[in-house]
């Protein structure tokens, strides 16, 4: 996927005319600070999901300390005991992935949420921040961040600044009706004859857009169409006057939830790597370069990973399709050409 702000990357990609704007109302306009994930779980314990307003089931996960983990932290942290959180949701918020919950305070979401699990392995106490997307980076160079979750692309150029530990695949995704029996292979040539919807100047529809351009040379059609709002997107899938809507797949899942009971419910027909067919691109909690942060927090997920909670943590949002097998310290990212 590319690699623009949190805002336009996937806003752009996802949420024109989605209820972002119910999710977020009174979001703060400047970065900083927020009420964020105040929770009273019991010791031992995090629970995700909570004020979700129907982004996740919300779920109660056992997880203490790993001292072995915890004894690899940078001598400043592990004294201070806590782990300061950025996330680069303002103004506006990116349901399921970072918003603000139903009390109309509280930041919650996916990415705050693995957070505070990766907090608990690391035996530190989370404190998550909410930025906008510019002042987040801003936050991770001057210290007052020491890790943000914030759905940040791994890519090379941003390796000159920071380190990276991967813990979910950057995908693009395809939206269909429930009942509908086509499934995206991985192939574009199956998308031959298909009616798809694709947000305007997204990475999406560049991609898209190309396939069309291979299958005209092949003798074969995709018609690529362009709405203004996520809402006319919606009528024209289930009014039948298009077969698929391309776009990011957070976004994808979270709508998919916000269907579930209503007469035309939605279901994933398949994803597609952001950073296109020869690279799965990877989303990844951002360190400062060279702070010693990057390997316990790896270490940190891949304990999650390996016991469970990772995998209920993405089941509660919807985002198992994004799972990886195991967290990467800097894996390979989008090139210097592509990112």
């Amino acid at each position: 996927m590319r690699t623009l702000s949190f805002r336009s990357r996937l806003l752009r990609g996802l949420t024109a005319g989605t209820a972002v704007a119910t999710l977020a109302t009174g979001i703060a306009a400047c970065g900083g600070s927020s009420e964020a994930a105040t929770t009273t779980d019991a010791a031992g314990t995090v629970t995700v999901g909570q004020l979700s307003n129907g982004a996740a089931k919300q779920t109660a996960l056992k997880v203490s300390e790993v001292k072995s983990i915890s004894a690899e932290l940078p001598a400043a942290i592990r004294k201070s005991g806590k782990l300061k959180i950025g996330v680069g949701a303002l103004p506006d918020g990116f349901p399921p992935l970072a918003y603000i919950g139903s009390d109309q305070k509280t930041l919650t979401g996916a990415e705050p949420d693995f957070g505070r699990l990766v907090a608990a392995v690391l035996g530190l106490k989370p404190e998550p921040q909410n930025f906008t997307w510019e002042n987040m980076f801003v936050g991770i160079d001057s210290g007052k961040v020491d890790v943000a979750f914030s759905n940040v692309t791994d890519t090379e150029e941003r390796k000159k600044k920071y380190d990276f530990a991967s813990y979910r695949k950057d995908n693009l995704g395809f939206e269909v009706l429930k009942k509908s029996t086509w499934n995206f292979d991985g192939n574009y040539e199956n998308l031959a004859g298909k009616t798809v919807a694709v947000d305007n100047g997204t990475n999406q529809e560049k991609i898209l857009l190309e396939w069309q351009t291979k299958l005209k040379k092949e003798g074969k059609t995709l018609t690529v169409k362009n709405y203004a709002s996520k809402n006319t997107v919606n009528l024209a899938l289930t009014g039948g006057k298009i077969d698929a809507y391309f776009a990011a797949n957070p976004g994808i899942a979270y709508h998919i939830t916000q269907t579930a009971k209503s007469p035309n419910p939605t279901r994933s027909a398949g994803t597609f790597s952001g950073a296109g067919a020869t690279l799965q691109g990877l989303i990844a909690a951002t360190t400062k370069k060279d702070s010693g942060l990057a390997k316990p927090v790896a270490d940190a997920i891949n304990y999650l990973i390996q016991n469970g909670q990772y995998a209920k943590w993405l089941t509660a949002y919807n985002l198992s399709n994004e799972a990886v097998a195991t967290s990467e310290v800097n894996p390979a990212g989008l090139p210097l050409d592509n990112s």
